[in-house]
């Protein structure tokens, strides 16, 4: 299993500093009945990936693909982490050409999180997991590392699990210190979203470059090897 949560580690660290998601939970959580609207967000999205897990991982562990000869990385896993480095270089590329205008206002959907019910908010938690092409190649990755351990089923299941939750860790995190502390957390709030929403697309770059260019290195060594 530790063996299993070091491969897993790259793909969560690059879910866990997009800084979009972490944009809409905070805005939530600024928002009347944040916590719960917040809360309904993630557990769309946590829906969303079980629903994934549960399709493709026995899609994955039925097929002899997924599987490695020679104890090192599946052809499965290293062509879809080849994809997501790809994947990651071209978002990349794109916020680096793209000059946003700090005065331009923000999407219109952007725009009604503060008025976006429970209910709407676990649809969009959803639906922006389900959408996400990068999203699901980061799950299908992970769901092939899992698949090629041959955990059997309970520490398959736990191993996603664990990767679920860390995926998320800083979305809970926020939600936990705004349910815990909500006078406290307001003002940390307002800090984190100022701060996110000014350095939005230098993180963004960033995070895409770094992981990109790992996935790239690691998913063309599991293929040559």
């Amino acid at each position: 299993m530790a063996a299993v949560l070091v491969q897993l580690l790259p793909l969560i660290l690059g879910t866990v500093f997009a800084p979009l998601w972490v944009i809409i939970v905070l805005l939530m959580l600024a928002s009347p009945r944040g916590v719960a609207k917040a809360t309904a967000f993630v557990l769309g999205m946590t829906l969303t990936r079980l629903a994934q897990g549960v399709l493709f991982g026995a899609l994955l562990t039925a097929s002899p693909d997924a599987h490695a000869d020679n104890g090192g990385s599946s052809p499965v896993v290293s062509t879809l982490l080849l994809v997501v480095g790809i994947l990651l270089l071209i978002a990349a590329f794109h916020k680096w050409r793209k000059e946003s205008d700090p005065d331009d206002p923000p999407p219109q959907w952007m725009q009604s999180i503060d008025q976006t019910a429970p209910l709407k908010a676990l649809g969009l938690g959803a639906l922006l997991v389900a959408i996400g092409p990068k999203l699901w190649v980061f799950t299908l990755s992970a769901l092939g590392i899992i698949s090629a351990a041959e955990l059997g089923p309970a520490g398959a299941i736990a191993a996603y699990g664990i990767y679920i939750i860390f995926a998320q860790i800083l979305l809970i995190l926020a939600i936990l210190v705004s349910a815990i502390a909500p006078q406290a957390a307001s003002t940390i709030l307002q800090r984190a979203i100022g701060w996110l929403t000014q350095y939005n697309r230098p993180i963004s770059i960033a995070v895409a470059l770094i992981f990109g260019l790992y996935f790239i290195w690691d998913g063309a060594k599991g293929l040559l090897a």
